[in-house]
Order: structure tokens, then sequence, then C-alpha cells
């Protein structure tokens, strides 16, 4: 999820007017598409997974753990190492990363196997993830490049709404493994589809000195950063354990359809955010943090009721579907000429905080049982909205707020 700004000669449309090279971008969304449902997939086959592989749920669970391991470990040093490199061929590289581990974890009937396979995906991820938002701004001339970044992250609430939920119902049917092996071959096409459709770009010059500590000195960076910990680390609490939490309350056979809510209410709140971020991205911000408060609070205070625990799942999708384009522009706009480096902190911290999640709701899991993990997430939230609330002049800033940069 970080950017790079280095633009190439703009697309053209039929007309003769700078356009958006469509092709190209809905093989980036579907890139975006294909890393975020390997992420997230193992959550609504967490049960499957764990007898098939002879361990707990809570273990289980870690497999979404060592993934976020292995891109929050490798985000940072494999950005820079491969800057220079061409940027297609880099992303046929993380493709072809995905490709590999699915099909290990689809064979695999080793748990420290599916961990290291799950790892390599996690290091495939760091280096999509280093390249994804930054390729699109490529493939667009400056006045549609927030729109180019919104079709490629568009496959971020397409892998919530359509993937997760069609890998569940997928797993059930002809189980878990076949789900990852499908994934697999959905890489392999996507990989002819790269290769046809999406234009080479060099690379860009290292920076030289700690660009990295350049960026947490400007204004707005720390606050965005730390929202973006906090946020992830209590989104993957609840997420990453749905399952065993539904089949607590009594919809363990609904998780497909808990799961097609959560993502189609993320398809809804990633088109509100795109079109209304300009101007309003404290207020949107605002606004998604109380959703998923309030969402978690419903799940935990009233889960008795079916209806009621559909109504917090679209709320929490509603909430969370525009986050990551949120951060994303938040951390972007604070950064100013450190963008790089701070959405390259962003990317580290975002999986750091997926793996805590994975560890810190395995922990609840075993020692308070699975109603224990709502409850975690209001709580989580306070902090959140109050650095959110606080930073008005810089990172969160009020309608015209951010003075003028020098």
């Amino acid at each position: 999820m970080d950017t790079q700004t280095t633009r190439s000669s703009p697309p053209r449309t039929g007309a003769g007017e700078p356009g958006l090279r469509l092709p190209a971008l809905l093989a980036l969304a579907t890139a975006v598409f294909i890393t975020s449902l390997t992420e997230t997939l193992p959550a609504g086959l967490l049960p499957a997974m764990s007898a098939g592989l002879g361990v707990g749920e809570s273990a289980a669970g870690q497999t979404v753990t060592v993934y976020a391991v292995g891109t929050a470990l490798t985000a940072i040093p494999l950005s820079s190492a491969t800057a220079r490199w061409p940027r297609r061929r880099l992303l046929l590289a993380a493709m072809a990363g995905f490709a590999v581990a699915n099909t290990v974890t689809a064979a695999s009937a080793s748990y420290p196997l599916t961990m290291a396979a799950r790892f390599l995906a996690g290091v495939a991820a760091g280096l999509a993830w280093a390249l994804l938002a930054g390729f699109a701004r490529r493939l667009a001339p400056a006045h549609l490049q927030g729109r180019a970044v919104a079709v490629a992250m568009a496959g971020i609430p397409l892998a919530l709404s359509v993937g997760v939920p069609a890998g569940t119902f997928l797993g059930r049917a002809a189980g878990w493994r076949t789900a990852f092996l499908v994934v697999s071959l959905l890489t392999v096409a996507l990989l002819g589809w790269i290769a046809a459709a999406v234009p080479e770009h060099p690379g860009r010059p290292r920076e030289g000195g700690a660009p990295m500590l350049r960026a947490l000195r400007v204004p707005g960076v720390a606050p965005v950063l730390f929202v973006t910990f906090v946020l992830v680390l209590a989104h993957t609490v609840l997420y990453t354990f749905i399952a065993p939490l539904l089949d607590r309350i009594g919809l363990g056979g609904a998780a497909d359809r808990v799961l097609l809510v959560f993502g189609a209410a993320s398809l809804l709140s990633i088109w509100i955010v795109g079109s209304r971020i300009n101007g309003r991205l404290r207020a949107l911000t605002v606004a998604g943090v109380l959703l998923i408060a309030v969402a978690a609070a419903v799940l935990a205070a009233l889960a008795g009721s079916p209806a009621l625990v559909y109504a917090a799942v679209a709320l929490w999708g509603l909430g969370w579907g525009g986050v990551p384009t949120l951060l994303q522009t938040a951390v972007a706009e604070a950064g100013g000429e450190s963008a790089d480096a701070a959405q390259a902190m962003l990317v580290t911290l975002w999986n750091v905080a997926m793996a805590g999640g994975g560890v810190a709701g395995g922990i609840l899991l075993d020692l308070l049982g699975p109603r224990s993990l709502p409850w975690s997430v209001p709580v989580l939230l306070v902090p959140v909205l109050a650095v959110v609330v606080a930073a008005r002049t810089h990172g969160f800033p009020a309608p015209g707020g951010r003075p003028a940069r020098a």
C-alpha cells in the first residue's frame, strides 16, 4: 500500500485527451484482489484448516499472523532493494510468489510447511504493496491519479465481498485446500494478463540518507501511523477469528453469508470514500472509526439476534472498507516530499498490526473465549479516535486546517 509518484507520459483516450489505461489498471486491481484474498482467506476457513492440519483454531489463525510478519519484515527492505527494477517485472515476480505459496498451502499436510508457505506469501505481499499504488499512479495523468489508485485498490473490498465468502463456500463444499488451489490458478491467469496488458515502467533512484527518520519528523506523519497501527490491530483481532465467534453464537454455518455482507458494505464504503474524500478526509475517518466501534459493541452485547449480527457486520464493513484509501491518502498528504518513505512505514506498521492482532486474538480466544474478541475493539479505538480528533492541523486536518507548505 505505498505509492511512488514518478510519472511517465500520460495515456490518451481515443479523443486525444489524457485518460486511464483501464485494462492495465484492472490487472493491477486483480493483483490487489489476489494479495488481499491470500491474506484474509484463512478467516473463513479456520475450523476446516485447524482440523486438516491437526492444530487448534488459535494456531490455525497464526497463518494470518505469519503472513503479516513476512510482509512487515520485508516491505521496507524490499522496496529499497528493488527500487531500480522495472515495475512490471517486479509485479510479475511478486505474483509468481503468490502462485507458489498458495500451491504449497493447498498441498501441505504439515503445519510447519504451511506456515513457511504463508510466510513466503507475506514476502510476496511486501513486494507487491511496495509498488501497486505507485504503479497505478504512473498509469494516469496527474488529474486522474487518485481515480487510478481507487480503481486498483478496489481489489481490496472485492476480495472481502466476493473472494472470502466464495472461498469459504468453496472450502465447505470441496475442502479448504481446493480454495487455495483456485487462488493459485487465478494467479497464473493473472500473470498472463499482466504480461499482455500492463506496460513496463522503469524503477526509481534509491533515496540517500535516512528517509524513514526524515518522514517521521514531518508533522502529521506520526499521528497517521499511530492510527494505522491501532485501527488495523483492532480490526484484525476480530476479523481473523470471526469464524469461531460465529460458531459460538450459533451462526457457524452462515460464515460465508456474514462475510458477504461485510464485503458488500465494504464495497459501498470505498465508493463513498472515493467520491467524497477531497476535503472530507477528517470527517470520513472519524465516521469510519465510530462505525467500527459501534459494530463491535453490538456484536459483543447483542449477538443473540442473527438480525443484529448481520446489521453489526454491515456497519463494520461500512466503517472499514474505506480505511485503506483514507490512511494512504492521509499519510501521502502529510508526508509531502517524504511521502514514499511514509508510505513504506505505513505498509510495515499495517502488517505488524495484523501480526499483533492475530497473536492477541489467539490469546483472547484461548484465555477468555470468542465472546471477548468484539469487546477488545471499542477499547482499542478510544485512543484512535482521540488522535484523529487532535490531529486537526496535520495528519487529519479540518477543512482549511493544513498550513501551506513552504
